[in-house]
C-alpha cells in the first residue's frame, strides 16, 4: 500500500509539473526557445527546454561559426575575446525566426562569456520587436553566475518583460527545468 501511494505521489507531481508547463502555452502564447551553443552544451539544455514547455526551438547560429581557437578565452586576440571586449560587437546570425510575432513567450538559452551573454545574443535581441512578450534568460555555466544578464537583456528589448534567469550546469535534467519553470509567474 504505501509502494502504491509512493507511486501515485511521484504521477501527480509530474502531471502537476507538466501542466504547470502547458499552462505557460495556454497563458502567453505560443512558446519559442532560441539558443546559442559554441559548444553543444546549451543546445542539449535547450532541447530539453524545449521539450518541457512544449516550444519551438530555434538555433541562433552565427554566419562565421565559431572554432576552437575563437572561443579561447585566454588568448586577448580570440574572436570571442575581441567581440566581447567590444560591447558594440554584433557578430551576425546565420538565419532569422520566421514570424516572431506569433509567440508571446521567449526563452533564451546561451553560455556565459565574461560575466555576461555573447555578443550574438544582443544580435538576436536587436534584430526582433519584443514588445508585449515574455522574455526568460536561462544559461549555461560551470561556475560564473547569471550576472546582469536579465537587466541586459532588459535594455535591449525595453518593451519587453524580461524575467529573472536561470544558471543551469551541463547536467540539469528535465526535471530541474520543470521545477524551475512551475517557479515562473
Amino acid at each position: 500500500m504505501k509502494k502504491l501511494l509512493f507511486v501515485f505521489m511521484v504521477m501527480l507531481s509530474i502531471f502537476t509539473m507538466d501542466v504547470n508547463a502547458k499552462e505557460i502555452n495556454m497563458e502567453k502564447g505560443k512558446v519559442l526557445v532560441a539558443y546559442f551553443s559554441a559548444t553543444g552544451t546549451t543546445e542539449k539544455l535547450a532541447s530539453k527546454l524545449a521539450n518541457v514547455v512544449n516550444g519551438d526551438l530555434f538555433e541562433i547560429k552565427p554566419t562565421k561559426a565559431y572554432t576552437e581557437a575563437d572561443l579561447n578565452w585566454r588568448n586577448e586576440k580570440s574572436r570571442s575575446s575581441i567581440e566581447m571586449a567590444d560591447r558594440n560587437s554584433r557578430p551576425e546570425i546565420s538565419s532569422k525566426v520566421e514570424n516572431i510575432a506569433q509567440y508571446k513567450t521567449v526563452f533564451i538559452g546561451f553560455p556565459i562569456w565574461w560575466a555576461r551573454e555573447p555578443s550574438i545574443i544582443d544580435t538576436f535581441m536587436e534584430s526582433y520587436d519584443f514588445a508585449g512578450k515574455t522574455v526568460i534568460p536561462f544559461v549555461t555555466s560551470g561556475s560564473s553566475d547569471i550576472g546582469n544578464t536579465s537587466d541586459n537583456l532588459q535594455t535591449l528589448a525595453s518593451k519587453a518583460t524580461v524575467l529573472t534567469g536561470k544558471r543551469f550546469s551541463s547536467n540539469a535534467s528535465e526535471e530541474d527545468l520543470k521545477n524551475w519553470i512551475a517557479t515562473l509567474e
